[in-house]
């Protein structure tokens, strides 16, 4: 396991989403996916070094995006429209 990966990881998001680097602009998660894997590659980390520690890299994200904790689990229940 790459503990290199989530530190990775956490610092980024930080730096690009926490931190407004993402600025007033709508950013699709699947954007900043693909530049948090491009900064990792140049950083000489691979995806899968990340997502071996986090899960899905896109669901960190859109979870802290959306303010939850990037520990807290993703309830799939509360995403499930009973209509």
């Amino acid at each position: 396991m790459s503990e290199r990966g989530a530190e990775f990881f956490g610092k980024w998001i930080t730096d690009n989403v926490m931190r407004g680097s993402a600025g007033a602009d709508i950013i699709s998660v699947a954007e900043l996916t693909t530049k948090l894997f491009a900064d990792a590659k140049a950083a000489g980390i691979s995806e899968d070094e990340i997502e071996e520690e986090i899960g899905s890299a896109y669901e960190a994200i859109q979870a802290a995006i959306n303010g939850r904790q990037i520990s807290e689990p993703i309830d799939r229940r509360a995403e499930v429209h009973p209509f």
